[in-house]
């Protein structure tokens, strides 16, 4: 079993018996915590998925003790400026050892649902029926303003059919005022 919880505003993936190490808690080494803000929970049989958090699930730790993380180091430096300059740190962290994980009174989903949940579909808007109306009672003549909508490969099959000569090596505006004709 293992759940993903938010521990000092990070998310982590947490099961029974793990050891971890956080951002520094306010807790004194030696005592328990709990973390409420648990995001989705796995038993091996089925996934439960919180919107955003599970209500009634908890993660239950045991601060082990407060230590400092290994050295970082930060070098800047601007070439042909004489400009350099090196700091460093060495990040706070708490370790955790995950005790239990608590499940009271949630929403379940199987794994399935989960997917089909995420594999949402966009919705498709349907023509309006009046647009449908306009394009039917339009007349089989074509106008300027349909010549223009048309691409230059379309004109020039119009103008092979109309049978106009050397339509090839006219410009678009040139196939559309010979076909209004």
């Amino acid at each position: 079993m293992y759940a993903i919880v938010e521990i000092a505003g990070q998310q982590f993936k947490v099961a029974k018996d793990q050891k971890l190490f956080v951002h520094r808690l306010q807790d004194k080494e030696g005592s328990r915590v709990s973390f409420g803000k648990v995001y989705l929970l796995d038993d091996g049989k089925k996934v439960t998925v919180g919107a955003p958090a599970i209500t009634g699930a908890s993660v239950k730790a045991k601060v082990v003790g407060h230590l400092k993380g290994d050295k970082v180091i930060v070098f800047k430096k601007k070439r042909r400026k004489g400009y350099r300059v090196k700091n460093g740190h060495r990040q706070a962290l708490s370790e955790l050892i995950i005790e239990n994980i608590v499940v009271s009174g949630s929403k379940s989903a199987s794994k399935s649902t989960a997917e089909k949940v995420v594999a949402v579909k966009p919705v498709v808007k349907k023509k309006s029926p009046d647009k449908v109306a306009v394009k039917k009672t339009t007349s089989k003549k074509a106008t300027s303003d349909d010549y223009s909508k048309m691409t230059v490969k379309e004109l020039k099959s119009k103008a092979k059919e109309k049978g106009i000569v050397r339509y090839n090596t006219l410009k678009k505006s040139e196939l559309i005022s010979a076909l209004s004709k």
